[in-house]
């Protein structure tokens, strides 16, 4: 039943953003950036947390600098980069899982408080939260991954 309802709200949120018009999904250049980086700050310390905590990742390391996080899950897992792209007001990731993807910034519809709003991948309606979810619950099997309570994933 929640997989049902999972694949209804992406299919809702996809339809939602292919809808829109480029000047609906477009953020003005400071909220850009303080969005961007409020996300990918929360993003390194949460993988430093995860790396620092694993017992069954041998050989990882994280780095963030530059607007760029590299996140090496060691030679079992790979590699997974995720960058600020400021031109495109875009986060990019590059998966050794799923491939590229190109993340926008859209507000949420009634959103809660200052960190309303997700970064969504506009060709599956999946959110850059979401995504690293399911792939980094696959490889931390130990912990309890939750990027769901990061900052700019609802």
């Amino acid at each position: 039943m929640a997989d049902n309802a999972s694949q209804q709200s992406h299919r809702d949120i996809f339809l939602f953003y292919s809808n829109q018009t480029e000047d609906d999904s477009l953020l003005d250049s400071v909220t850009y950036d303080r969005v961007c980086s409020e996300t990918l700050d929360a993003l390194s310390d949460y993988f430093d947390q995860l790396t620092e905590n694993a017992t069954d990742v041998a050989g990882t390391d994280v780095g963030y600098g530059d607007g760029v996080l590299t996140v090496n899950l060691g030679q079992d897992y790979g590699t997974y980069v995720i960058n600020r792209q400021t031109p495109n007001k875009q986060i990019w990731l590059s998966s050794p899982t799923s491939g590229p993807k190109r993340f926008d910034f859209v507000s949420t519809p009634n959103g809660d408080g200052p960190n309303a709003g997700k970064w969504i991948y506009k060709h599956s309606g999946e959110s850059l939260h979401e995504l690293l979810q399911l792939e980094i619950g696959q490889i931390f099997k130990t912990q309890n991954v939750n990027f769901m309570e990061l900052p700019y994933c609802s």
